[in-house]
């Protein structure tokens, strides 16, 4: 068993992947619209679906914006040095919420962007395994 992707919904479906696609390097990996449903799909991810976990973009075409709620938390993007990647996310144009520095009541070094829809995305730097 394995993950295959996180579904978010999201108002500006060009928005969001541009923001996915250029503040952090996913690719689109294909997009479809379903007219009888009034909604399009589109998957990013770091590479194929067969070896890598994916973010399904729905667009549903009569919403623009979505109340988060409470339950959802964040993803979680792992990368080699947290303050470079804040550093240039920011240079980017995206929302820094919380900038580079240690976890709350932790020593790892954590990040927090949003992206244009609110959703929170964690930026971690790589784990050392003993």
């Amino acid at each position: 068993m394995r993950i295959l992707h996180t579904m978010l919904r999201v108002g500006n479906l060009e928005k969001s992947i541009r923001f996915y696609t250029e503040i952090f390097g996913m690719q689109l990996l294909r997009k479809k619209d379903y007219p009888e449903g009034k909604f399009t799909l589109a998957f990013l991810a770091y590479g194929p679906e067969s070896e890598n976990t994916a973010i399904e973009l729905t667009h549903n075409w009569d919403t623009d914006s979505y109340d988060l709620g409470t339950g959802f938390g964040h993803i979680a993007i792992e990368v080699d040095d947290v303050y470079a990647a804040t550093d240039e996310i920011r240079k980017a144009g995206g929302k820094i919420i919380r900038d580079a520095g240690p976890m709350n009541a932790g020593t790892t070094i954590i990040a927090f962007v949003a992206d244009p829809d609110g959703y929170q995305i964690e930026i971690l730097g790589k784990k050392l395994l003993a």
